[in-house]
């Protein structure tokens, strides 16, 4: 907490002598979505360079005047939260005054430009985000007012909690993880009684891209089990798109590559290869849009691709083809070929990459 009063002042406090000097305060921000700024490594994922280019919040400018006197705003509740050991989602920050932030993207932009500006994790700063994510299968945990969780009940779906930061006492005796693109796949796997039929195993969506919560509680798991990870997502740009948010993380993100990426993370499926050795047919695929082949011809260019071959070969034959396909495909085959011959036959003769 001292650590974060004390970065709040000095921002302050360079407001302050900037004033007294009678120059207008600026408050320098790291570009945080310029890929010029974000290097590559391995072991961490996308992770922002110590000498990134930086873009100044100028209060004597009308671009963004605006902009300057929201961050102060937003410190300033912080700063409080901080001190009174209290705690806001985003949403709640935004409803405070709805009319002044004028939309929720706003206070959310703010808030990651606050967290890199300071230097310091955002559940840190006391805001929280709402979550969206899922989890179910063999785990248990405490959270942190001590209330006791258990997600082995094969009917209960739980919410991802809002600070993952907090819980404690995880055990688990699942073989593996298996991330899931979609709700509807996860529901589906649920009402199959997949991870309890298979192995014991965990299993988490966040819905489409994963939210923040749902990213640090893979990675929690990761470190607290050190157990595989594979993902479930469409073949098609957008679920390669989530996949690498999951393992090697985001530009926008990338400052706090290391509390979020698990770069351990395989591709499980549906990988486009897929489609021709079960035979699916073409007119179940869905022909690419202009949107889906710049998609992929960005995602091919980026530097984790590289380390990468056997992905990059799987991009190809979906960039040749110019089609995509929804995990649902699979249904043309047999309702219950997902959970019965899919993932069983992927997991127990080693299908992933």
């Amino acid at each position: 907490s001292s650590e974060v009063l004390e970065a709040i002042e000095n921002v302050i406090q360079g407001v302050l002598q900037s004033l007294a000097q009678k120059k207008a305060p600026v408050l320098t921000v790291a570009n945080r979505r310029d890929w010029r700024n974000i290097e590559f490594k391995d072991s961490v994922g996308l992770q922002m360079i110590p000498g990134c280019t930086t873009k100044l919040i100028r209060s004597d400018c009308p671009q963004s005047a605006r902009r300057f006197a929201l961050m102060l705003k937003i410190l300033s509740m912080i700063y409080k939260m901080v001190q009174s050991n209290t705690y806001a989602t985003k949403r709640d920050i935004y409803y405070s005054d709805t009319l002044l932030f004028g939309s929720q993207s706003v206070v959310d932009q703010i808030i990651n430009d606050i967290s890199c500006m300071l230097k310091i994790p955002r559940r840190s700063l006391h805001v929280l985000s709402t979550t969206k994510g899922f989890v179910a299968g063999n785990l248990s945990y405490t959270e942190e007012d001590g209330t006791k969780v258990n997600c082995t009940c094969s009917a209960t779906v739980l919410t991802v909690p809002s600070n993952v930061q907090g819980i404690k006492n995880l055990t688990s005796c699942a073989k593996f993880i298996l991330i899931v693109e979609k709700d509807a796949t996860f529901q589906r796997l649920l009402d199959d009684d997949f991870f309890s039929k298979v192995s014991p195993c965990i299993m988490i969506t966040g819905r489409g891209i994963p939210d923040l919560n749902t990213r640090l509680l893979v990675r929690k798991l990761w470190d607290s089990f050190q157990i595989p990870i594979f993902t479930l997502m469409d073949a098609d740009p957008h679920g390669v798109e989530i996949m690498c948010v999951y393992k090697y993380g985001s530009v926008s993100m990338s400052f706090e590559a290391h509390h979020l990426t698990v770069p351990a993370v395989k591709w499980l499926g549906l990988l486009p290869s897929d489609l021709e050795r079960l035979n699916i047919c073409k007119d179940a695929l869905i022909p690419f849009t202009k949107q889906d082949e710049n998609k992929l011809a960005s995602i091919l260019k980026r530097p984790y691709i590289a380390c990468q071959p056997l992905w990059k070969k799987e991009l190809e034959i979906m960039a040749a083809s110019k089609l995509k396909a929804e995990i649902q495909v699979l249904t043309s085959i047999s309702s219950d070929y997902l959970s019965r011959v899919y993932l069983p036959n992927k997991l127990q003769f080693g299908g992933w990459l």
